[in-house]
């Protein structure tokens, strides 16, 4: 992907957590949100959400679009990915300290392995 791009699989991705968190199903999800069962259904087959449907699930998920934009990398733009993971997990009112600190070194590791050098 290009920078400056809207990443719609990253964007389908998180809320697909944001469901699953709430044990929601797809239907529900576009109740909810107020978009169309069919702009899920394309989000999932990888093409963009129109920008209302895109404003309302942002809305929905308490998600923030700014995220999925993929800007060009540089020094200190933003924070080393890990950094954020382990931030969120630790600030997650869903997960005990112990439990939060397993998941941190999981992924931490998994992260390691995959990561392009």
């Amino acid at each position: 992907m290009s920078t400056g791009q809207f990443d719609t699989d990253s964007f389908y991705a998180a809320l697909d957590g944001q469901r699953q968190g709430r044990k929601l199903t797809w239907k529900q999800v576009a109740a909810e949100s107020g978009v169309s069962a069919s702009t899920l259904t394309r989000m999932a087959q990888g093409r963009r959400p129109d920008l209302e449907g895109l404003a309302k699930l942002c809305a929905w998920s308490g998600l923030s679009a700014d995220d999925f934009i993929r800007k060009p990398a540089g020094p200190n733009q933003e924070p080393e990915t890990l950094a954020q993971i382990s931030t969120y997990l630790r600030a997650d009112p869903h997960l005990e300290p112990e439990t939060a600190e397993m998941l941190d070194q999981l992924i931490r590791a998994t992260y390691e392995r995959f990561r392009k050098k």
